[in-house]
């Protein structure tokens, strides 16, 4: 199996929360999910309900994953720096998640880190786990 699979897979995944698609986010979510969002709870979440609700309450709203009042925009996703570690039924990729967003405005991009694990259970691969931290300078390494 290439990584080539494991890239077609994440980004099916991504784009089902982009979309709020609900169903393709549980197929290829399992359910003991396990996420640390920085930007939603300094905590652990787990399980599929809490974006279960985001998408369906986004999807009330007309918007989507990262943008606050969407009608009328556009986005796209970009992974930047990606890269996928495999250890046999388990992999895990690591990138810069890039939502570019276009409105009356112009073009927003915001970005954070993320690393993905995935799982292949009973043939199909599942994301088991997510971390998710800010891309900007730490605070020790900006000048004061």
């Amino acid at each position: 199996m290439s990584d080539f699979e494991i890239i077609d897979f994440l980004k099916q995944h991504l784009q089902s929360i982009q979309d709020n698609d609900t169903k393709t986010y549980s197929e290829t979510t399992s359910p003991d999910l396990t996420l640390y969002e920085w930007w939603v709870t300094p905590h652990r979440i787990d399980g599929l309900p809490f974006h279960e609700f985001m998408m369906q309450s986004n999807a009330g709203r007309g918007t989507f994953f990262g943008v606050e009042e969407g009608k009328g925009k556009s986005s796209r996703l970009d992974l930047s720096n990606l890269h996928i570690q495999r250890y046999g039924d388990t992999a895990i990729a690591s990138y810069t998640l890039l939502v570019s967003t276009a409105g009356a405005e112009g073009v927003k991009v915001a970005a954070h880190n993320e690393s993905r694990v995935m799982v292949k259970l009973d043939g199909k691969w599942k994301v088991v786990h997510v971390h998710k931290s800010p891309a900007y300078p730490a605070p020790r390494t900006q000048d004061k």
